[in-house]
């Protein structure tokens, strides 16, 4: 992989833990090992949506710590699933709070390549491409693959 600090050497994909997110994994590693370009993984969480907004306890709520560890237990496994214990060298996993589409656009400003899975965990099982991976597509300031599974 590159050695070079400059944040364009570098490919981000966005995991959630779903089949997709496992083949965008595989493929952004293709890509990264191909271009000798970084690896940046992410994936997000944010608040439960039992509260509404104004209903936030103050200093957070309850649910935060479980939800952080529950991202960290999906990004491990899809790490599992895709690389076994071989993991490409260049790999940096980061887990944040917010939506996926915003952080993973804000992302692509310094990245040569954004790569996303065509549909994650969650919406309608009829839609052909996900609300992230459209916003993605639709937003961001890098060239975005989105990888379907293997039929």
């Amino acid at each position: 992989m590159n050695s070079s600090t400059d944040p364009m050497d570098r490919i981000v994909v966005g995991i959630d833990g779903s089949d997709y997110s496992t083949h965008a994994l595989q493929t952004a590693a293709t890509f990264a090992s191909a271009l000798k370009l970084r690896l940046d993984v992410i994936s997000c969480w944010s608040r439960s949506d039992i509260y509404f907004a104004a209903q936030i306890p103050v200093g957070g709520f309850p649910e935060a710590d479980l939800l952080e560890s529950e991202a960290t237990r999906l990004v491990d496994e899809a790490l599992e699933r895709a690389f076994g214990p071989e993991r490409p060298t260049g790999l940096s996993v980061s887990i944040r709070y917010g939506h996926p589409a915003q952080i993973l656009v804000e992302a692509s400003a310094n990245a040569r390549m954004l790569v996303v899975g065509r549909r994650g965990r969650g919406g309608f099982l009829g839609l052909r491409i996900g609300s992230v991976s459209s916003a993605c597509v639709a937003h961001a300031r890098c060239p975005v693959v989105v990888v379907n599974n293997p039929e």
